[in-house]
Formats: C-alpha cells, structure tokens, sequence
C-alpha cells in the first residue's frame, strides 16, 4: 500500500509513499534500539557535532525542501524558505548548548565523598510531527533528543511525510544507520507502537484529541509523553499602543501561514479608545495578503492544507454573526481552497471563534473598557499557549505579564519561537517543554552518583 501525498492547491497528487508494514516497522524500531545502544556511549560534543552534520544535507538541498514544503501543506514558497532558516537557527541553538546543559553537575559534598548529577539517555523516543511546521516542530524533539543519546523514531504527518523523509536520508547518509528513522504509518499502528516497551519517550505535536489518545496509549506503561496541542491566543491592544505597529504585527500574527500555527493570534482585545481605528487599519492590512499558488513567488497567502478546514472556518464566521458580530471583511471561501483573510468585530465572548481553535487566518475583535477587563478575557479559554500584549508601559506589561496564563507571553511581539526561551503550554495546550535548556529535561533522565571513597 502507498501513502498518496496532494497538492493542497490543485489537488493533484504528486508523490507517493510506500506505508510501513508491521514487518518494516519491527526493523526500524529494532535498528533504533541497536544504534542507541551505540550512540549513547559518544560524547555529547561529538553527538551534537554529527547531528549538526548530518542536517547540513538539508542545507545543500534547502530549495528543494522549501519546494516540497509548499506542494504538500500549501505553504508559500518565502516562507517555506523562511522556516528553513528557522529550523537551522534552533538546531545550532540547541547543539550549541548541548555540552553545557548535559554535563554532569557536582554537587557540595563532605570529605571523602563525591555527590554529582548525571543526565542519561532515555532510548527510543517516538515523535510524531505534525504538517503545519513541518521541519520545525520536528527539529524541536530531534536535536536535544539525539545530542542527549537517545534515537528517534519519527512518525511525519500523513500531510506533510517527505519532510520525514528528508531527515531520515541526512543522517542515513552520515553513516548513522538506525538513529533517525521515519515510519509512515496510521493511528492504530502508531497507538501500538506507543505501547511497546522499546519506546521509552513520546513527542506529539497535534490537536487536543489526538493529545488524549496519545495520553491514553501511554497509560500504564511510566513514560512520560510530551505534548504540544492547540492555542487560542489572544492579544490585547493597550490604551497606548502605537497602532501603526501594533496593527500590521497582530494581523500578520493572525494570518501568517494562512493562519494555520500554533501560536498564531486567534483573538484581539482593543482597548475602546483604540478600537474603531484599529478595525480600520486591519481591515486594510488584511489587503495585503495575497492568495495564489504558493510556488510562485508574489503568494503570501496559501490554500489551506486540508479542505475540511474551510467548512469549519465558514461556520465559526456564522456563528459569530449570528451572536451579534459584524463581518467586516472576508468571511468565505475562495476558489474552494483558500479562505478569505477575514476580519469580525464587535465578537461576543462565548462565540465559537472566540473559544475554539480556528487555525486559519481569522482576526475575531472585541472592544474592552480597561487592562482588567482584557485580562479577564484574555484568561477566559480552556488553552493557555502565547499571549501577547501591545503597550509602550512597562510596569503595565509586567503586571499583565504576572496574571496572564499561558505558557509564552509576549509584549510587542507575537507568533514567534526564540530557541534560548521554553516551548510549553499549560490547561489543554499542553505539558511538558521543547526548546531551552529546559528542551532536554523531559528526554533524560536524572542518575544519582554518590562516591565514597578511602575505603
């Protein structure tokens, strides 16, 4: 059986995949057991320079891959280009930090004792990527995981599976056989796999439901699972906000990737003395985007990568009109693959868009009397991923930035992953950590080593 891979933007199907066979699934993860148990007796400075080589093969081949990337998700091409450079940034960061990060700690101890730290490999760690990053949400688990003396075992969305492909033949051709593998397979293939005892680690990134599952699959067996699910960001436009960049970064924020990223910006709170002029700017600046093909290099907005999203996009603008909101700009389909860049104002509170994930470029607003009044809404969502705060105050950004919840919270800035700083989510946005030095902790484990000595 093949696994057909289509053109979000024609349809057409333009690669195909052989899918895994329980018999080639046993091989993979039967030679990532034995490169593991070679792999963690490197240093870590000589693991992290070999992975950091090994991914220099996507370098050579980078136009190719940003091609790629656009003929499976839609994504267009500059930006595709631009999530290469991205995906390069993290992984010398966290190379980079690698030695420092994993090198035993010793800790104070009386005479004729020795008390340290060590950080050991976990095994195989099992990441399942998802499509709408499909180079940089995987770099985020394969970097630390390797450096940390772990193999993985990578399962690429059904979407987006030659980027899968892509890792696996770089550190295929350093001469790693085994360290990197990538099975393309289903659900139930992949729940059995999680319950296999070679798989000492889980990383999903995904929706809420597919979170569950994965929860589930590792019930029972004591290993943790990492999982980064869904947002429903919001931003809030202060008082005195400098709307000329305030404006053209939430909405950028809300539509980049035709919408579809995790942190992107789902909601926006305006301060009341701000509002009417700032629905006038983003109505303007949601002009700018531009839908058509994405290999073509005047795109800057995409077709969305999977069709069953624009019906979903349709009726959350229903709902929200039919609540009281005011459709000021798009709303509807666009050649049954895009989705206009769409602007809704005056939103209530417990309107789908305003409480549900719409991972398209939608920018719900709401007018708010003061800083309290957005917080309280701000906070109102059963996700906790990015916010982000538009203020020239400090002292009120750090009181905002003391109260919001969520994982990530930016001021002046959004929809954006800086490598030195955690990648976690709380309530259903996830658990666990990517990136930092704090990207390593949930894909080892801690060793006490107590030494007396003099005997």
């Amino acid at each position: 059986m093949t696994l057909q891979i289509r053109n979000p933007f024609d349809g057409e199907v333009f690669a195909e995949l052989p899918r895994d066979n329980p018999r080639s699934i046993e091989s993979k993860l039967e030679g990532a057991c034995r490169a593991q148990g070679e792999w963690r007796r490197l240093s870590v400075a000589e693991r992290a320079s070999r992975v950091t080589s090994a991914l220099e093969l996507l370098r050579t081949e980078s136009e190719d891959v940003a091609r790629e990337i656009s003929l499976q998700m839609g994504k267009p091409l500059a930006q595709a280009r631009g999530e290469i450079g991205a995906m390069f940034d993290r992984a010398g960061y966290m190379a980079g930090i690698a030695e420092a990060t994993l090198a035993a700690e010793p800790q104070p101890s009386p005479a004729g004792y020795e008390w340290r730290i060590e950080h050991e490999p976990l095994g195989v760690v099992f990441n399942l990527g998802a499509w709408n990053y499909p180079l940089l949400i995987p770099i985020n688990v394969i970097v630390p995981a390797l450096c940390s003396g772990n193999a993985v075992l990578l399962k690429h969305s059904a979407i987006t599976p030659l980027c899968g492909e892509r890792f696996a033949r770089a550190f295929e051709a350093l001469g790693c056989p085994g360290i990197l593998a990538h099975v393309v397979t289903g659900h139930e293939e992949c729940a059995q796999l999680i319950g296999d005892e070679r798989i000492d680690h889980v990383a999903f990134t995904g929706s809420v439901e597919g979170g569950r599952a994965v929860h589930r699959a590792a019930a029972g067996r004591f290993i943790d699972v990492g999982l980064e699910l869904g947002g429903k960001d919001p931003a809030y436009v202060a008082p005195d906000s400098d709307l000329g960049f305030s404006v053209p970064n939430v909405v950028e924020g809300a539509c980049y990737n035709a919408g579809q990223s995790c942190c992107a910006v789902e909601r926006a709170y305006v301060h009341e003395s701000l509002y009417q002029d700032f629905l006038g700017r983003a109505e303007a600046a949601l002009g700018d985007f531009i839908p058509g093909d994405p290999l073509q290099e005047g795109t800057t907005l995409g077709p969305m990568a999977q069709r069953k999203s624009i019906e979903f996009l349709e009726e959350q603008v229903k709902d929200a009109v039919e609540r009281g909101a005011r459709l000021i700009r798009g709303g509807k389909p666009l050649d049954g693959v895009f989705f206009e860049p769409t602007l809704l104002a005056d939103v209530p509170q417990d309107a789908n868009v305003m409480q549900e994930e719409s991972f398209g470029p939608i920018l719900p607003v709401r007018s708010v009397a003061s800083d309290d009044e957005a917080l309280e809404m701000m906070n109102d969502s059963r996700f906790g991923l990015t916010a982000s705060v538009w203020t020239a105050d400090r002292e009120r950004a750090e009181r905002l930035v003391g109260e919001l919840e969520a994982g990530t919270i930016y001021v002046n800035r959004c929809d954006y992953l800086e490598p030195c700083l955690p990648w976690t989510g709380i309530k259903e946005s996830g658990r666990g950590s990517t990136l930092s030095s704090y990207g390593f902790v949930g894909l080892t484990r801690r060793k006490s080593v107590h030494i007396r000595s003099g005997m």
